[in-house]
């Protein structure tokens, strides 16, 4: 049996008193579960403006006039992908059209990007991959402009990096902690031959180029995520080759690991990457409806999720984008049940204060742990017939 154990002490980063209230309701969920040690807590899920804040007096008159709640209402269509840091969460939304910002520390809930709203330059066609740097600038690939569009921290349009006599098709963006460095995934689709990440420093100006279309060390084919970790090495989701790959910052190739399968740390549709502060590798698979978590050298750790179609924490239907913010705190789009999951990483002094259950046992005194461990083998959740044939699709 493997155990995860994870020493960094979170960043305090509150979402009390604005997590919403389907949470509030319900008893904790750790992963793993026991006889593991728990490492990580639901927190919540966005899904709506009452996620982060509670209806205000107007908002009630409003509810009463109008006979239902706005702030209630579903804001995602299609959600794909996600970024957080400093307490700012932005998701895309590739049906809508828009990207949707959730200020925790503000409490406010918005869309920002929209065609026809003033947006000019800034307007959105089609976004999928986002990335956040330290100073909350917003970076969106726009797969039918072709160009990456860079906002502030209130989703202001600041400027945009290529265009489309640099990209064929953009699908993700990914960004080091400083802004000096933006990763680009150029996968032009399964009839091309462009299968590559275009680097620019922060300016906008192209300083590297990384790969081509194949299955070698540093090669591609349908490359579709990003992520960049604390050291600066660029993870690249490399999908229709079943496999992550690992780069310096400066494009050099160091390692790879995965493979088509059935198994613990294999891939069948992997749709999302992301790098915590110890440099654990995230990637979320709709196929499994999960996501697995990594060292930085490919030993698979932990994986964390289920099928569900009850719309429920931790049960996914099409798990796709994933994020890590400063804080640890993972959060993790599910395109069927039009929600962000929000799991916190706890600390271990959190750890110590559990009490946990043996297996078969009712549960502690400080409720049941429950989650997903390294000695369960994937049941339940196969792909579906011929997936080791399926090339994974380009349409997000």
């Amino acid at each position: 049996m493997v155990r995860t154990y994870f020493l960094l002490l979170l960043v305090p980063l509150s979402f009390t008193g604005c997590v919403n209230m389907e949470s509030k309701k319900s008893e904790a969920i750790y992963w793993p579960k026991p006889p593991d040690l728990p490492r990580f807590v639901y927190e919540t899920s966005l899904r709506s403006t009452a996620s982060i804040r509670e209806d205000t007096s107007m908002d009630r008159l409003r509810n009463v006039v109008t006979g239902k709640s706005l702030t209630t209402q579903r804001l995602f269509a299609k959600p794909y992908d996600v970024a957080a840091y400093g307490g700012k969460i932005v998701v895309t939304d590739s049906v809508t059209r828009t990207a949707v910002m959730f200020d925790v520390p503000r409490k406010k809930v918005y869309p920002f990007g929209a065609r026809g709203n003033g947006q000019g330059q800034g307007a959105i066609a089609k976004p999928l991959g986002v990335a956040m740097d330290s100073k909350q600038n917003i970076y969106i690939a726009d797969v039918t402009e072709r160009d990456v569009k860079v906002y502030d921290s209130l989703g202001l349009y600041l400027r945009s990096i290529g265009d489309q006599s640099v990209f064929s098709r953009p699908v993700d963006v990914a960004v080091n902690r400083s802004g000096d460095r933006v990763y680009v995934v150029d996968a032009g689709g399964i009839q091309s031959d462009i299968h590559r990440i275009l680097v620019f420093d922060a300016e906008g100006s192209q300083i590297n180029e990384i790969g081509v279309r194949g299955s070698g060390m540093g090669e591609f084919n349908l490359p579709n995520q990003a992520a960049v970790g604390p050291d600066g090495t660029l993870y690249v989701l490399d999908a229709g080759n079943f496999r992550v790959q690992a780069f310096t910052a400066d494009g050099e190739f160091i390692r790879e690991w995965g493979k088509v399968g059935r198994n613990l740390g294999d891939f069948a549709r992997p749709r999302g990457i992301a790098v915590d502060s110890s440099g654990n590798v995230y990637v979320t698979d709709a196929a499994f409806r999960n996501f697995q978590i990594f060292s930085s050298s490919g030993q698979m750790l932990l994986f964390i999720g289920e099928p569900g179609l009850d719309d429920k924490p931790g049960q996914y239907v099409l798990p796709a984008g994933i994020a890590i913010d400063e804080t640890d705190r993972v959060y993790i789009v599910d395109q069927m049940h039009f929600r962000v999951d929000v799991i916190r990483r706890l600390s271990d002094e959190e750890v110590d204060g559990l009490s946990v259950p043996q297996v078969g046992s009712p549960g502690g005194e400080k409720g049941e742990v429950r989650g997903v461990s390294l000695n369960e083998r994937v049941q339940g959740v196969a792909p579906t017939e011929g997936f080791a044939d399926e090339v994974p699709s380009e349409v997000p």
